[in-house]
């Protein structure tokens, strides 16, 4: 092990920190309340990066400190991979057992990159917006860009930064979003219980939640269908990024950067 690991793992403030925001998040424990229709839900992971976020900007947290916890997020990443593999084995009759339609949700999932991609490029980001859009950014698919492009890469900072933005704002976007939509549209509430099983736990447990308050005589159903759909993404999802989400996204990156730099460089030739 290099000096450089051992005064890592010896970094005592740190651990100290880390210790004392999971105790405190856990102590406060999940909330949720009613917006109409939706349902906000208010998680420990929430707490956890609002009170990590708050403590970077003062003098608890130094600069040592910062640095020693980006080779850790990877850790923390590699765990729950692990956690995801153990739990796919045994899953597999249940996969089956889903049927076709919640087999291919994932190819559906995949219809988000034609229309976040073009939006992250006319923005004007860079390649930032392949780790952005080729997944919803839960913890595979941010194992699957750093190990690939790296913890300080473009790709890299593109998904922290959708995964940090998931975990503040995606169980309350999915919450509402489910409730409203479940309600006012005439599709049926099964499909929205499908599509709450994006592979995140608690944008699951919101919308599903939202779901149950808008049709309580169809709990069990909703409840069955959801926890399907989201094993189904944790278990396939990951591989989907890995042989088709990832490489369409750089493909197609390619081709508007491209088609991008020629519009340019027209415009340039008819001002001159």
């Amino acid at each position: 092990m290099s000096e450089e690991r051992k005064n890592l793992w010896k970094d005592w403030r740190l651990h100290a920190i880390v210790l004392g925001i999971v105790l405190l998040t856990e102590l406060i424990g999940t909330h949720q309340f009613q917006v109409g229709p939706g349902v906000i839900l208010l998680l420990p992971m929430l707490y956890a990066i609002i009170i990590g976020l708050a403590l970077y900007f003062t003098p608890i947290v130094k600069e040592k400190q910062s640095k020693n916890a980006e080779p850790l997020i990877v850790l923390g990443v590699t765990l729950l991979i692990a956690k995801i593999g153990v739990i796919i084995g045994p899953s597999l009759p249940q996969i089956i057992a889903a049927g076709p339609a919640l087999l291919l949700q994932e190819f559906g999932n995949l219809g988000t990159i034609f229309f976040a991609l073009p939006i992250a490029i006319f923005l004007g980001l860079k390649r930032e917006s392949i780790g952005m859009t080729h997944s919803v950014a839960r913890e595979p698919n941010v194992g699957l860009v750093m190990d690939k492009f790296g913890f300080d890469s473009p790709e890299g900072r593109g998904v922290m930064s959708i995964y940090i933005f998931g975990t503040v704002f995606g169980a309350v976007f999915m919450g509402l979003i489910a409730g409203f939509l479940a309600t006012l549209t005439p599709l049926h509430p099964l499909s929205f219980a499908m599509a709450s099983g994006i592979g995140s736990g608690s944008m699951m447990a919101a919308a599903s939640g939202s779901l149950v308050a808008a049709f309580p005589g169809m709990e069990n159903d909703i409840v069955a269908f959801a926890g399907a759909s989201n094993l189904l993404s944790l278990s396939t999802g990951l591989y989907m990024s890995i042989f088709i989400g990832l490489p369409l996204t750089e493909k197609l990156y390619n081709v508007l950067t491209r088609r991008k730099q020629k519009k340019e460089e027209m415009k340039q030739e008819k001002g001159a």
